[in-house]
């Protein structure tokens, strides 16, 4: 006898496309392990040639084939890699993004998001929600900045992934900036000085000096060095929020800083710039992100969460630079996109 609707029993899984998205947003915490799984094994470079059978690709990755082969289908099914024919799998444009070979991929992201580092202090993401506060002191005993300092494989890694990231954007975006106007440029929080570095090769008659904490700050020379710029670039061992900053400079710029502060501290930074400039042409030189408004997707709402969790800080839509600008002393100039930017303001 046939089960009609009113007593067929009810699929425990809702098949229509806004329960499967929802479904997927559940799982994300497996799918994370799968994509961890996949770069362990070296998957996105084996196949980066062209397809393999499973039982190869296993073979290369020193995997158990059918076990491979239920993480691959499972993968597939949201376009990491590709199945067809059968148990024979090929790359995929988003599989594309973990070749280790990529220099616009996202692996080193991905190595990110699944370190101790980043997982530990997610473990209690519920106290951060519930105090406004971030939680990194509470998983490791200090700050993010003194654990790095104090775990010198870790801040190498570190390192690296930010160096991914301004190697992109200095590609990206340097040309497009008319930093060739400013004659002396403070890096402020500049890192490892790769930024810097770059701007100065850009522009010969231009000068730098570098400001970040010590542990960080000695790090610039070697980099300065290798990058054919030393002679032109000052390294100071300093705290953005406690000491002076450089005088006499015509740009200050801050790269992927204020995000890490919240708003009374990034406003102290930017106050002790104010105070720095020497006249009113000098400017303000922002790299931030600018959250879209709304619903629109923007990955910069999942790296807020980030700040919030691991720094304390935030990130911040245009009405909210706006605001911080001017409780500073600064005007924003410039008509900036969404996401990052460069965001040029003038003293008033």
């Amino acid at each position: 006898m046939e089960a009609n609707a009113e007593t067929a029993p009810r699929n425990p899984v809702p098949d229509d496309l806004h329960a499967q998205h929802l479904l997927l947003l559940a799982c994300s915490g497996r799918l994370s392990q799968i994509v961890e799984v996949l770069v362990e094994l070296e998957v996105a470079d084996h196949l980066a040639p062209g397809p393999l059978p499973v039982e190869e690709l296993a073979e290369r990755a020193g995997a158990h084939p059918d076990a491979l082969y239920r993480v691959l289908r499972c993968a597939a099914s949201v376009g990491i890699f590709a199945e067809g024919p059968a148990h024979v799998f090929s790359s995929t444009p988003l599989a594309d993004g973990l070749r280790s070979d990529n220099p616009d991929g996202v692996l080193p992201l991905v190595k990110y998001n699944r370190m101790e580092l980043t997982e530990r202090p997610y473990a209690s993401f519920l106290h951060s929600v519930r105090t406004g506060e971030p939680v990194f002191r509470q998983a490791f005993g200090s700050t993010f900045i003194e654990y790095l300092e104090h775990n010198p494989g870790i801040d190498d890694f570190y390192d690296g992934f930010m160096s991914h990231w301004s190697r992109q954007f200095a590609a990206e975006e340097l040309n497009q900036w008319d930093l060739g106007r400013f004659r002396r440029i403070a890096d402020l929080g500049g890192g490892d000085g790769f930024f810097l570095a770059q701007i100065l090769k850009r522009h010969p008659d231009t000068t730098g000096v570098l400001v970040d904490l010590p542990h960080v700050a000695k790090k610039a020379a070697s980099v300065l060095a290798e990058e054919g710029v030393a002679d032109r670039a000052e390294i100071r061992a300093g705290d953005l929020l406690k000491d002076p900053l450089p005088e006499g400079c015509d740009g200050y710029l801050l790269k992927a800083v204020l995000h890490d502060f919240d708003d009374a501290e990034a406003r102290r930074i930017l106050t002790g710039v104010r105070e720095s400039m020497p006249d009113s042409s000098a400017r303000l030189l922002v790299v931030d992100s600018i959250l879209d408004p709304g619903n629109a997707w923007d990955h910069g709402k999942f790296l807020d969460l980030d700040m919030l969790v691991l720094h304390g800080g935030r990130e911040r839509n245009l009405d909210d630079w706006r605001k911080l600008f001017a409780a500073a002393g600064f005007e924003l100039l410039s008509e900036p996109i969404y996401h990052w930017t460069l965001l040029e303001c003038r003293p008033v």
